[in-house]
């Protein structure tokens, strides 16, 4: 029974840990703080222009999808900063790729939201 209970705690205490590296992204990262602004401004227009299951389902999942990758992308870059603090280029090209990466998941989320919200716009 100690298995299962200790078990359980360790999931609540990772949840917990989450929810703080959530707090940390969202009140020390620019970045997060766009896409999350960006990302409460889809959800209001959601509610404005009534949009289906399916567009909310495709909507949240493009929020998450450039929120979970600039999250990462902050961690790599944190990292890189924390092993080499000095300018290198090998470190800034991981960098680049990174932000990179970030950028495919951007165009992906514009994307979805012109389709959804383009024809409920110009028809």
């Amino acid at each position: 029974m100690k298995e299962k209970d200790s078990f359980i705690i360790g999931r609540i205490k990772s949840f917990k840990y989450a929810l703080v590296g959530v707090f940390k992204l969202i009140t020390t990262e620019h970045s997060i703080m766009a896409q999350c602004s960006l990302g409460l401004i889809a959800v209001i227009l959601g509610f404005y222009f009534d949009i289906s299951a399916t567009e909310w389902m495709l909507q949240i999942l493009a929020i998450g999808l450039v929120l979970s990758i600039e999250g990462l992308n902050t961690a790599v870059e944190k990292i890189a900063d924390f092993i080499h603090p000095d300018f290198n280029h090998k470190i800034g090209f991981i960098k680049d790729i990174a932000a990179g990466a970030v950028t495919f998941a951007a165009l992906a989320a514009l994307a979805v939201g012109a389709l959804i919200y383009l024809p409920k716009i110009f028809l």
